[in-house]
């Protein structure tokens, strides 16, 4: 397969909002569980280190799905669970149980990361001899991304801050949906 270079721009906006939410998340969230649920700074980072443990297993396991079901419907699936579990997030207030948002935590870090999985499942297909290129520009969208969330997370409130990552990819859920070929 082989596809138009114009979805690259697709492809960077979901990697942005895919690497970008990892890199972001990872930063914030030990200090999230401390401030939030007042939990010892111990054991919030053991719990916040389970979030890049997932990378482990959901990233391959995005391109896996992308190969074997379909670039276009594993994105749009990927996107429609890492829109809907950030948007709750985004509704977290004290009162929640604290393992209750660890447990959504860890699905919205399983959508975001097989979102970067199945992003690298089509980079190599937009155009052979330029792969490189366009994985340079999507890894640098990633690093944007992150650069991005960590000025809201300064800016806004934990909730917030999870909402605007929901609200992005929402966004980039309807490019997928409409756009990518």
């Amino acid at each position: 397969h082989r596809y138009k270079f114009k979805q690259v721009a697709i492809l960077d906006w979901a990697y942005l909002v895919t690497f970008g939410t990892e890199l972001a998340v990872v930063s914030m969230l030990a200090m999230f569980y401390v401030s939030w649920f007042e939990l010892p700074k111990v054991t919030a980072a053991l719990l916040a280190g389970i979030y890049p443990f997932i990378n482990l297993v959901a990233r391959p396991a995005g391109g896996w799905l992308s190969d074997r079901f379909g670039r276009k419907l594993t994105l749009v699936t990927i996107f429609a669970g890492l829109s809907l579990s950030f948007i709750v997030l985004g509704f977290v207030d004290k009162e929640w149980s604290v393992w209750l948002v660890v447990a959504i935590t860890i699905i919205a870090g399983i959508f975001s990361k097989a979102g970067s999985g199945a992003v690298y499942a089509m980079v190599p297909l937009v155009q052979r001899r330029l792969t490189g290129q366009i994985a340079g520009m999507a890894g640098a969208f990633g690093n944007v991304g992150a650069v991005l969330f960590l000025t809201a997370n300064s800016m806004f409130t934990y909730d917030q801050f999870f909402m605007i990552i929901g609200l992005t990819a929402l966004f980039v859920f309807m490019l997928i949906f409409f756009f990518l070929e």
